[in-house]
């Protein structure tokens, strides 16, 4: 798994006009990719980083602080632009295999007590974020 977490102010998804999700005080956006090799500790491993990195202000993690998180589903993330002029996605994993994974991501951290806000798998979303700092990670298992 893969995820571009930047701190944040404020960030929404939108999808056809309706907001879907959305942080309306500090936390973490996370943009999550799915391996196609993940296997099935992934996705607790991946909340627990999430939850207990110290990626806010004075060095706070999400876990500490009760900041919440953005979740939103990005294949995109596994884009391999070395070769050519087109990215190429095969190491995404499926979409079934990346929902499930993603979903079980949200299930792990709200476990853990996070306030946990989501996109919509599949949509065509717009996502607006407020960049604290700017302050923009990548974080991999």
């Amino acid at each position: 798994m893969r995820a571009v977490v930047s701190r944040v102010t404020s960030a929404r998804v939108v999808v056809d006009g309706e907001v879907v999700g959305e942080l309306d005080r500090p936390g973490l956006l996370v943009l999550l990719g799915v391996h196609r090799d993940d296997g099935p500790d992934a996705p607790a491993t991946m909340a627990r980083k999430l939850h207990e990195m110290r990626l806010l202000r004075d060095e706070e993690s999400c876990a500490e602080t009760g900041a919440g998180l953005l979740v939103v589903s990005q294949f995109t993330v596994y884009g391999d632009t070395r070769k050519g002029r087109r990215p190429s996605w095969s190491a995404a994993a499926p979409p079934a295999a990346a929902h499930a994974a993603v979903d079980a991501v949200v299930a792990a951290l709200r476990a853990r007590g996070a306030s946990v806000a989501t996109g919509k798998f599949r949509a065509d979303m717009r996502v607006e974020s407020v960049n604290d700092g700017p302050f923009t990670v990548l974080v991999e298992i």
